[in-house]
């Protein structure tokens, strides 16, 4: 077959990558020499892609982040609430790319899932864009959340969500939104909180946070939702669970996050 039908039929490599690799010197080579996407390939061939990595970030060796799992195409990290994933104007070197950054000076920072900054638990960064591309819509997520009141033992919420007019960051249901499906299963609760287990099947901006909201529990310490800040300084969120497939093997990974403290200790409260 053809080099472009087995690298986008076969290995997953996206369009807009093979033409980077096509437009760069030696992007792509067959056994040590620069090979054409239309030429022929064999069994046997040793196709070698050649990725240069562009933006990098400043680096910040003091900040501390668990690693849970690394392989040669990602890394997946441990993020602590309160940490933003990506710089922002108000965070330029506090952030999971500064630390990435440091970890590895010579990549770039390539997040597949982004979790709200005050919101805990595992988050995979892909170290080439061929992983990214692999990874992307492919790891299925378990949530952790502590709302507020008892809420039912199983059930889904399917509300669509959309922007609250005149702002850049608040959502709401709205008919008009992107449709949104939440499924949730109480697995602790006492006469002030419920602890959930929450998987999505979209994965819309706050969809946890605001579909919790819309059914009268807002998740604990989400005063942006309607959420109370008195037991806890932070929305009561955590992504405790990731499945995917290694890009490179095949094989399929499960890594784990215990809740945090300040989560559980919501479910402690007398």
């Amino acid at each position: 077959m053809t080099l472009q039908c087995f690298l986008m039929g076969k290995q997953g490599v996206s369009r807009r990558l093979l033409t980077k690799l096509k437009r760069q010197n030696g992007g792509i080579t067959r056994c040590g020499e620069t090979v054409r996407s239309i030429d022929l390939v064999y069994k046997g061939d040793e196709i070698v892609l050649r990725l240069e990595d562009e933006k990098l970030l400043e680096p910040n060796g003091e900040l501390k982040v668990p690693v849970i799992y690394e392989s040669s195409s990602l890394v997946v990290f441990d993020k602590p609430a309160g940490m933003p994933v990506h710089p922002s104007i108000k965070h330029q070197g506090d952030t999971l790319g500064n630390y990435f950054a440091y970890l590895y000076p010579e990549l770039t920072f390539r997040p597949v899932n982004r979790l709200d900054r005050n919101t805990s638990g595992l988050c995979i960064a892909a170290k080439d864009a061929h992983s990214a591309n692999m990874l992307q819509n492919c790891c299925e997520k378990v949530y952790y959340a502590a709302a507020h009141g008892v809420i039912d033992e199983t059930g889904t919420i399917d509300a669509p969500i959309a922007r609250e007019q005149e702002s850049i960051i608040l959502r709401c249901v709205r008919e008009d939104g992107q449709p949104a499906v939440t499924h949730f299963r109480r697995i602790a609760f006492n006469d002030k909180y419920s602890l959930a287990e929450i998987h999505l099947e979209t994965g819309r901006t706050h969809q946890i946070r605001v579909h919790f909201s819309h059914i009268g529990h807002p998740l604990a310490g989400d005063d942006m939702y309607g959420g109370s800040r008195e037991d806890i300084q932070r929305q009561a969120l955590h992504c405790g669970q990731m499945t995917f497939v290694e890009p490179i093997t095949g094989q399929k990974i499960t890594v784990k996050s215990d809740i945090p403290e300040d989560i559980n200790s919501l479910i402690k409260l007398n």
